[in-house]
């Protein structure tokens, strides 16, 4: 049985974190280790405050509000390696994904990634996944102006795919994307996660659709 969700969409796009890996839990500990290298405990607070910031922008944060004294690029380079042995190890698709991605290829359904993520991150996961056969356009937050919540990135990706913002469908665990791609006049479903499952009911009240796994969603 064909989805609602699916009805008149031509191209779907996943944020990465969360929607279409499961990884989310791992940015907690690489902040703690990250942070107590220079003595610092992890705020509570600080997924809150950083949700929806592209990677620079995260690094701009943690540089002048925790006062690293390392340059920017180094910041995100030592990022990038902390995150990548755990995204080749230890970091699944969500449940359901592969088949999914197929019925999309199958149904001539465009697909693009839309993450905060760095593009050596997104891209070296897409490979580990045999994702890049998939996805015609990832693009990451620093490709554009502004982070989630802004539309941004969601409207670059849907005009790099020749397709109009209402003919795409957004797959998002957390509320800053889940805005950003209403703003971008998407429909937009939640996608459950452990790591938001404070959120969990916010989630469902704000998007179109909410879903536990990629399980049975068919064109």
């Amino acid at each position: 049985m064909k989805h609602e969700m699916l009805d008149g969409i031509e191209a779907v796009i996943f944020d990465l974190d969360g929607s279409l890996v499961d990884s989310m839990w791992m940015w907690r500990a690489i902040d703690i280790e990250y942070l107590g290298r220079f003595g610092i405990p992890l705020p509570e607070d600080l997924q809150s405050k950083i949700e929806g910031m592209s990677f620079n922008e995260t690094a701009i944060y943690f540089k002048e509000n925790f006062h690293i004294p390392d340059s920017l690029d180094r910041i995100k380079d030592d990022w990038n390696k902390m995150a990548w042995d755990k995204y080749a190890n230890e970091v699944p698709l969500k449940p359901g994904i592969p088949e999914f991605l197929e019925k999309c290829r199958t149904n001539d359904i465009k697909l693009g990634i839309a993450t905060s993520n760095s593009r050596e991150l997104v891209e070296n996961i897409a490979l580990v996944h045999g994702l890049k056969d998939y996805f015609s356009c990832i693009m990451t937050g620093c490709d554009v102006g502004k982070g989630k919540p802004a539309p941004d990135i969601y409207l670059a990706v849907a005009k790099e795919l020749g397709v109009n913002p209402d003919r795409c469908l957004v797959f998002e665990d957390i509320i800053p994307g889940i805005q950003a791609g209403l703003s971008a006049g998407m429909r937009v479903c939640a996608v459950d996660d452990a790591y938001s499952v404070p959120q969990r009911e916010a989630k469902r009240g704000l998007a179109n659709y909410y879903i536990e796994d990629y399980y049975g969603l068919f064109f």
